[in-house]
């Protein structure tokens, strides 16, 4: 049974950074110079990062998904795959990724244990993307997840960041996706933290606004089942144009919270555990790792983490994270 927090919410999700690097610049994620690079001996190594996994997995936590930075540019990242794999009560380990480097690790990541991927895509234009990402290739994204389909790593959900002013226009045609091609887009409310909060006030749409713009382009949406698969652990809305192979997904972040059902945890690639994504206030496990500290005292800290989750953020009142970029948390 996962681990109950201090309002009775089970904690079984973890969401591992396994680095602060990588190899695109998006605007609204990480500044045009990057963050300043984590040295090699502050960031866990796989061996650290597998007792994290087993400590937590003895609390009732199940799923595990890795991100970075993108967590492809790490290498031999499928062999960390493996180790969590091999953990008693893990059952779902999922990958959030750029998708560029899929096409030379998917069939190795599948074969190691992964089970799926998300992928971050926020232009279907070339010379846009180009410009969003500051130097990546649309093309390398759909190879990526051509390579991801055919290695069965799937559902595959496209992670789309809804900017006003820089991409919101394509809202209906990333919908259309979904019409002839078993993609689950999920639009995203940018978050005001780091590098976003720039992009977070004037850019900023509703997800009741993406909502109106698909469906005065394909139609009324209707709401997906609770027994289908595509939903899993995560906060978005499942809907579905009738008849569509895929789904359109909507995470409220701003606009409609959904705390009151946060089901994880996040550890950062230099160790620190983060209760809640919107807060600054983190628990550094990789001294404890590096002390000494046996399986016992992880999960008392990981416990005590989960102890800690808050009931919610407090962005409406004006209370947002500094110390991190995204990428340095993973989303």
């Amino acid at each position: 049974m996962p681990y109950l927090d201090s309002f009775s919410r089970p904690i079984n999700y973890l969401r591992v950074s396994v680095t602060d690097r990588c190899n695109l610049r998006c605007v609204y994620c990480m500044p045009a110079e990057g963050v300043p690079p984590l040295q090699h001996a502050d960031v866990l190594c796989y061996e650290e990062i597998a007792r994290v996994v087993r400590a937590a997995a003895a609390l009732g936590v199940n799923k595990v998904r890795l991100t970075g930075g993108e967590p492809l540019v790490r290498r031999g990242l499928p062999d960390l795959v493996r180790l969590i794999a091999a953990v008693p009560g893990i059952n779902d380990i999922s990958l959030t990724t750029n998708g560029i480097l899929l096409p030379r690790y998917a069939d190795e990541l599948a074969a190691a244990g992964l089970r799926r991927v998300n992928v971050s895509l926020d232009s279907l234009r070339s010379e846009r993307f180009r410009a969003m990402t500051r130097c990546g290739d649309l093309a390398d994204v759909w190879a990526g997840i051509a390579a991801a389909g055919q290695a069965g790593l799937t559902p595959i959900k496209l992670n789309t960041v809804v900017i006003r002013g820089l991409n919101d226009d394509e809202v209906a045609d990333f919908a259309r996706l979904t019409v002839t091609r078993p993609l689950h887009v999920r639009f995203i409310e940018v978050m005001p933290l780091g590098a976003n909060e720039h992009w977070a006030g004037d850019g900023y749409v509703p997800m009741s606004e993406v909502r109106a713009r698909i469906e005065a382009a394909l139609g009324p949406l209707e709401a997906v089942g609770e027994d289908d698969p595509v939903i899993g652990n995560g906060p978005a809305r499942y809907y579905r144009v009738p008849g569509a192979p895929g789904t359109v997904g909507l995470i409220s972040p701003v606009s409609e919270h959904f705390c009151f059902h946060c089901n994880r945890l996040r550890l950062t690639a230099d160790g620190k555990l983060r209760p809640c994504l919107l807060s600054d206030e983190e628990i550094d496990l990789r001294a404890a790792l590096r002390d000494g500290a046996d399986d016992k005292e992880l999960q008392a800290i990981i416990a005590g983490a989960i102890t800690a989750k808050p009931a919610r953020h407090h962005l409406e009142e004006g209370l947002v994270p500094h110390k991190r970029q995204m990428a340095q948390i993973g989303g």
